[in-house]
């Protein structure tokens, strides 16, 4: 997801090719192949990058580590669901399915 104000404020020519820009919101779903700690980075990259909110998903150990700018990063164990807010306003995710 991207803010229409960002995608607006990029030239044509940007527009027309990859975007230049970071997207708002991620979820990253760690797998069997992934590293932790590979995957952490990647999600700190994101924020430096312009991210405002970001799950990465551990289902190996059922935590959410949720990723916004200039916060710590809070990490949920086992949650019910993860709220979308403020960046997806009324957004949930049940992690039912996942877990």
């Amino acid at each position: 997801m991207v803010r229409y104000e960002r995608l607006d404020a990029l030239t044509a020519e940007q527009q027309e090719r990859f975007l230049p820009l970071c997207t708002d919101f991620v979820i990253e779903l760690r797998s069997l192949s992934d590293s932790l700690a590979d995957t952490q980075a990647k999600m700190r990259q994101y924020v430096s990058n312009g991210l405002r909110l970001g799950w990465l998903i551990d289902p190996f150990a059922r935590d959410v580590y949720v990723y916004r700018p200039s916060a710590d990063v809070d990490i949920l164990h086992e949650p019910v669901s993860v709220q979308g807010n403020p960046v997806l306003a009324g957004f949930r995710l049940v992690m039912a399915g996942i877990w």
